[in-house]
């Protein structure tokens, strides 16, 4: 999946890599995809929910050995 920029949160735990992302999605323009790569395990709990309580929406998520990668289309 191809996304508008890559945010690097490896290695961060709660909340750090919500705060980065928010803070990434506001440079994109609306449908724009930020791709999230996170190694912390309530990542994907935390983000899904970010995203539906700002109108945002993760298109796709997986787990590459441990780190979850996520893309998010801002809303």
């Amino acid at each position: 999946m191809n996304a508008n920029k890559v945010l690097d949160c490896k290695g961060l735990a709660c909340p750090m890599p919500i705060v980065k992302t928010k803070k990434e999605i506001d440079t994109l323009s609306s449908g724009g995809i930020l791709e999230v790569h996170a190694t912390d395990k309530g990542a994907k709990n935390d983000l899904t929910a970010w995203a539906e309580s700002g109108g945002h929406q993760i298109v796709k998520d997986e787990d590459d050995n441990g780190v979850f990668k996520f893309w998010v289309k801002k809303g």
